[in-house]
């Protein structure tokens, strides 16, 4: 196993930026620095100044930056360039800096396509998503890329609701329907660490019709939304392993070097425990 470097003026800096920060990115991408023998650190980060946050990337030549809720839209106009996948979808979840030249990506788009292809939610059946921010830009993407063709955004944002399903060609309500759908997805800060905690972001009745949950909250990776499916024996999949694949695309935008399935797996289960990882290895090794 290599050496990595002790800490010292050539170490380059990684970061993020949340709102809500937490350590599982840091404790994922440290671990594959240290296990690569790897010159980075990485730290987590909120801030009320977003504009002097990105200054600071810039100034400081800090190498890069995860971009969390709230910050995936408004760090657009801060930044220099960006690439495809941030804008097809006006969404930045990651920050590279080359030299000063701050360029923005999303990797979020990725992670989750991976995640449901691999999971057994049938394209041909609708879905029912909550939320309608920069993480949901995302997912919807993904979902349509993934050959799904009906759903409905619920979300109270008469502007961002209607736009988001409008652009990818789904239905929009301003509430969550009646009517449940056998994918259901959570994109909205209901059962995060924090004051909603305790939210159960669909009814019960509705999560027991279901055939399969998805919620992008990682922190916990076992929201009351996904606790409920569970016990209702439905597949899951969860926002702490949409982080670790995410992450895993960042660390190789940071560092160049792509790690092993078998190493990210190990990282996984040292940031998020075994069952992420175990379902991890289910998305990473698909085929």
């Amino acid at each position: 196993m290599p050496q990595k470097p002790p800490i010292g003026r050539d170490t380059r800096l990684c970061m993020s930026l949340s709102g809500r920060p937490g350590n599982a990115g840091s404790r994922l991408h440290n671990y594959l620095y240290d296990a690569l023998g790897l010159d980075y650190i990485y730290k987590s980060f909120s801030t009320r100044d977003l504009p002097a946050a990105v200054a600071g990337i810039r100034a400081l030549d800090i190498r890069g930056s995860a971009i969390s809720m709230p910050f995936k839209e408004a760090v657009i106009p801060l930044i220099d360039a960006l690439e495809p996948s941030a804008l097809a979808i006006d969404s930045v979840n990651t920050i590279v800096n080359d030299d000063g030249h701050l360029t923005g990506y999303n990797t979020d788009y990725t992670a989750c396509r991976q995640l449901i292809e691999a999971s057994p939610a049938d394209p041909a059946k609708p879905f029912l998503l909550r939320g309608s921010g920069g993480m949901a830009k995302a997912v919807v993407a993904a979902l349509r890329d993934a050959g799904f063709t009906q759903g409905t955004i619920a979300a109270r944002n008469p502007e961002a609701g209607p736009a988001l399903a409008e652009r990818y060609g789904f239905a929009w309500a301003a509430e969550l329907p009646a009517q449940g759908a056998p994918l259901l997805v959570n994109v909205t800060p209901l059962g995060m660490e924090g004051p909603d905690a305790e939210a159960l972001a669909f009814p019960e009745a509705m999560i027991a019709a279901a055939e399969v949950a998805f919620d992008v909250v990682a922190q916990p990776a076992q929201t009351p939304f996904i606790q409920a499916a569970i016990g209702a024996g439905k597949p899951v999949f969860s926002g702490a392993e949409v982080i670790v694949l995410q992450a895993v695309e960042q660390f190789a935008l940071y560092t160049g070097v792509r790690p092993s399935a078998e190493l990210v797996i190990e990282a996984a289960r040292f940031a998020h425990g075994d069952a992420t990882a175990a379902r991890l290895a289910a998305a990473t090794m698909k085929g």
